[in-house]
């Protein structure tokens, strides 16, 4: 099973979101479907599921691998280098 190369490597604690939604969604006047947080700098961007997909697309030009959800209640990790559940 394929495991995650980068979570050892996190900042401890986690950062603090940069704002509370996807400033790029906020800007081009579109809604996220839900919402995701960058776990090395606190960029909050929206889902794959959202016309922007701005969490990937932060990933794409920051290199930074891990986010996690930041939707109430839900808890997983997701590392984009080894596209697995951290």
């Amino acid at each position: 099973m394929k495991q995650c190369t980068h979570s050892d490597a996190l900042p401890h604690p986690e950062p603090e979101p940069l704002s509370v939604t996807c400033p790029e969604c906020l800007a081009a006047g579109t809604h996220p479907v839900q919402l995701r947080l960058c776990l090395t700098c606190g960029h909050v961007g929206c889902c794959d599921s959202s016309p922007g997909r701005h969490a990937t697309e932060h990933h794409k030009d920051s290199g930074h691998p891990v986010m996690r959800t930041f939707e109430p209640g839900e808890e997983w990790r997701w590392c984009f280098v080894d596209h697995v559940l951290v």
